[in-house]
């Protein structure tokens, strides 16, 4: 492909999609949680509650406690997650198996890759830094890169375009309903994996495709840009 605007572009979302960062963030809210004389979340139930971004994750969490916390609480224990979570981000998240062996793959197609996330944008560069993998993406975008968060459609059309793209030759990687109203949104299919954090199954959601594990994404991907043209 000769040039960038002609490559097809693959966008993933982060949190449950290409990096299982869970076990960090449900051990932050826990820690949070504790300052405040709360119960810890368990494990399986916090999980379910990540995808809207930090500050939807405490709010998830004080209501499993039964509790409503009020603009100002919340911004408080916004503002201490993320510093907490900012110095814990990868003591023991690690992507998907198969992920970056998938997107080697796709590279040497002629495939460019981005992520669209609905957490901070700098949060999320120093993760997958931490992680030794942001090289691989041409943008990395979150909820205060353009001011707007999923499932609004601007998100990841930008993000597209900020990767050098074209949203007629873009595929949506996700795991959850945001990821899938975005994608449908923005006129983009939409690829489901079946391991991230919805509560509700992936293929109750309707997305184009679902897979079980990142050695199938090449295909799907193929099966998608093959449908498109």
């Amino acid at each position: 492909m000769s040039t960038a605007h002609s490559a097809p572009i693959v966008v993933f979302d982060l949190d449950g999609t290409l990096v299982d960062t869970a076990p960090d963030l449900v051990d932050t809210l826990n820690i949070i949680l504790a300052r405040e004389g709360l119960p810890p979340v368990p494990f399986d139930i916090a999980r379910t509650m990540i995808g809207g971004g930090a500050r939807t994750l405490i709010e998830r969490g004080l209501q499993a406690d039964g509790r409503a916390g009020g603009t100002p609480e919340v911004d408080r224990l916004y503002t201490d997650f993320v510093s907490h979570y900012a110095d814990h981000l990868a003591d023991r998240s690690q992507p998907f198996p198969n992920a970056i062996a998938a997107i080697e793959q796709l590279a040497a197609r002629g495939c460019r890759f981005a992520v669209c996330t609905n957490k901070l944008e700098w949060l999320s560069v120093k993760l997958l830094e931490a992680l030794g993998i942001s090289g691989h993406f041409a943008a990395i975008c979150g909820q205060d890169t353009f001011g707007v968060q999923k499932p609004d459609p601007q998100i990841l059309l930008r993000t597209i375009l900020k990767a050098g793209g074209d949203a007629t030759r873009a595929v949506m990687v996700g795991d959850s309903i945001s990821d899938i109203e975005v994608a449908r949104a923005a006129r983009v299919p939409v690829i489901a994996v079946d391991f991230g954090y919805t509560e509700t199954p992936v293929s109750a959601l309707n997305p184009d495709l679902v897979i079980g594990d990142f050695a199938g994404l090449p295909a799907a991907v193929d099966r998608i840009f093959a449908l498109r043209n």
